[in-house]
């Protein structure tokens, strides 16, 4: 048995499916990549020096360039880690949810993520991505739609239930 949502939430909240969680990823990636592509350009600027050359303080980002560097590391791994889970726990979800009108919710409570969630759901995807995508393909198959990494931080994408409109009915004449 699954706890769910707190009862009030239940009647106005879903649980957001695979594929709109897709459109929310490549939302999310387009924007990264444009925040990215200009750091990547000021690191393949320069050779990349030895970590050990940059203990004298002197770098900036154009000096940390090449793959397998500091500026690597930085751009590549730290900086996306860093922006998803701020935006996981100043508003609850990332560009690409806020688009869909979705937020990544404590599965118990419904409330904000902690931060020792927000930190675990992000590793979690490299868990859920492994063995071939399969535990973020699960988000299709699990009546909750959680995958790996949200069954592991113990959290729910959930957004309001559209509201269905009356029909609406010509005049009589």
């Amino acid at each position: 048995m699954h706890p769910t949502l707190p009862a009030h939430d239940a009647e106005e909240l879903e649980y957001v499916g695979f594929w709109l969680r897709v459109l929310a990823s490549l939302v999310d990636t387009v924007l990264l990549l444009i925040v990215s592509a200009p750091l990547w350009w000021l690191l393949a600027q320069n050779e990349a020096p030895a970590l050990a050359d940059l203990a004298d303080g002197g770098a900036n980002l154009a000096q940390l360039g090449g793959t397998g560097s500091a500026g690597d590391l930085l751009v590549n791994y730290l900086l996306p880690a860093a922006a998803v889970i701020l935006f996981w726990l100043y508003k609850s979800a990332t560009p690409g949810k806020m688009m869909l009108g979705a937020r990544v919710v404590d599965a118990d409570s419904g409330l904000p993520l902690t931060p020792r969630q927000a930190v675990l759901r992000y590793l979690g995807y490299f868990v859920a991505a492994i063995p071939f995508c399969l535990g973020l393909i699960w988000v299709g198959l699990d009546p909750r739609k959680q995958g790996w990494h949200d069954k592991l931080a113990r959290t729910v994408v959930v957004r309001p239930k559209p509201r269905v409109a009356p029909p609406s009915f010509p005049h009589a004449r």
